[in-house]
């Protein structure tokens, strides 16, 4: 594993990123520090694959991406973030001040409240900030179906933030 120093700078440059989107996916610092390790090592150990005309981070993103899938599929099973275990997650790490906890632990349980195939490409779009081509290499899926899946993603968070509405009764009064 004697990679370059560019390389491997290019890969310290990009962990809090690589790290945020394993969190994203575990929901869990442990694991989501397991799988950016993880995603570290497949990328250290294949360096001379990685293109230089590509984005590190774009690359990496793929390998965490892969690397969760095949830990879930070697589970098989889905967790889903229990609300309470949330609350009392984020009540012992505490918040930033200035920073509204309720509305973050509706937003993380939201989140949890999305499929994994709306999820990831919702945040990797929202949140990393990638562009929709990018997101499409990184999930290995066409780019129409990640702006569809983005956009179910939205509409979902919505509803489940908004809680539910009251529509006017659907009976007519006739005269």
């Amino acid at each position: 594993m004697n990679a370059p120093t560019v390389f491997r700078q290019r890969l310290l440059d990009a962990i809090p990123r690589l790290r945020r989107y394993a969190r994203s996916l575990t929901r869990e610092s442990s694991e989501a520090d397991d799988l950016t390790q993880q995603a570290l090592e497949r990328a250290l150990a294949h360096w001379r694959q990685f293109d230089p005309e590509r984005d590190m981070l774009v690359w990496l993103l793929s390998i965490a991406h892969n690397a969760f899938l095949d830990s879930r599929r070697r589970d098989a099973r889905l967790q889903f973030a229990d609300p309470l275990e949330v609350q009392q997650a984020q009540d012992a790490e505490g918040g930033a001040p200035g920073t509204d906890v309720g509305l973050r632990m509706d937003l993380l349980a939201a989140l949890a409240r999305l499929s994994p195939e709306q999820r990831e490409p919702l945040v990797l779009v929202c949140v990393e900030q990638l562009s929709y081509a990018e997101v499409a290499q990184v999930l290995r899926i066409p780019i129409g179906t990640v702006m569809s899946r983005v956009c179910r993603a939205r509409q979902a968070l919505r509803r489940f933030l908004e809680g539910p509405q009251r529509h006017a009764s659907s009976l007519r009064r006739v005269v």
